[in-house]
């Protein structure tokens, strides 16, 4: 009888030192199936993250300037995601989304092309072209401090020309938005809009514009802001915010805070040829932070 009580207090002293053992080394935890399956970034070359030193031509051709490390490549791999397609081209504009795109050098088929009835993550950056956004920019680079060729071409006749370009691509930028959901009806769409790349005051050489005109074109972008949060809201689709925890990050900072680059066709990071007022790395980085805090992830 002592035997049989000492082997069962034995017994159950082994229990309780795996029971102990279980909880101080928990079993590892299963491994989860990656939450999509299928993604496919859509939109120009701000979400190509156009680059002049780290292009890919894995999806689209080089004239894309497509950047091997851009948002939707980082997003893809955080989030473990099966099937990636990044159909991202510089100068895209709304119609090159069932249009095919056309350099001197290459055609890139139409952006839609790589959707599929079981996409279930679309990321969309578009809408500056339709606006003409960066062709605005250009026209803004003076050689005299004191010059406003921007606001003498484009507010003359007191008609802000820019204006009516952004409030005349908000319905090709949902129609986007709605030709997605019907190629690929049980998608998560995220429509970003794009950061402040220039800031309220000209840096000459590296930004080359007066103030008054820098004032404006950050008004401009703060338009376009708001036209697609408004947009996204109205087709029903998420909107990324990229643009206002971006300021202080603009083209005149220094390298290492600044976000995209000026007119000098060069970065720091990363180390190489640049697309003028373009994100560079860091900036690239950031829109894949906001993309997946959108996300939840």
């Amino acid at each position: 009888m002592r035997e049989t009580t000492r082997r069962a207090s034995a017994a159950a002293t082994a229990v309780a030192v795996m029971s102990m053992a279980a909880l101080a080394y928990p079993a590892p935890a299963m491994a989860t199936a990656p939450r999509y399956g299928e993604y496919v970034a859509l939109g120009d070359s701000w979400s190509a993250d156009a680059t002049g030193s780290q292009i890919t031509t894995e999806f689209v051709p080089a004239t894309c300037a497509q950047s091997a490390h851009n948002y939707p490549k980082q997003v893809a791999a955080a989030l473990s995601i099966p099937v990636f397609r990044d159909a991202t081209c510089s100068g895209a504009v709304t119609a090159n989304m069932t249009a095919p795109q056309a350099t001197e050098l290459s055609v890139t088929p139409p952006q839609f092309d790589m959707l599929t009835a079981t996409t279930d993550l679309v990321t969309l950056g578009i809408g500056g072209n339709d606006a003409a956004l960066s062709k605005t920019v250009s026209t803004c680079l003076t050689t005299d401090p004191a010059a406003t060729p921007c606001l003498d071409k484009m507010t003359s006749g007191g008609v802000d020309r820019m204006s009516e370009a952004i409030a005349a691509a908000a319905p090709r930028v949902g129609a986007a938005i709605t030709g997605i959901r019907q190629r690929a009806p049980h998608a998560r769409i995220l429509l970003l809009d794009y950061f402040q790349g220039v800031g309220a005051t000209g840096c000459f050489p590296r930004i080359p514009i007066s103030d008054p005109d820098a004032v404006w074109l950050s008004d401009k972008l703060r338009e376009l802001h708001a036209m697609l949060a408004r947009t996204a809201a109205d087709a029903g689709a998420d909107f990324v915010d990229t643009y206002t925890a971006s300021v202080g990050h603009d083209a005149c900072q220094e390298p290492g805070v600044r976000w995209a680059e000026g007119l000098i066709p060069f970065s720091d990071t990363p180390f190489g040829l640049a697309v003028p007022f373009h994100p560079n790395q860091l900036g690239a980085d950031y829109q894949a932070r906001r993309v997946l805090e959108a996300i939840g992830s």
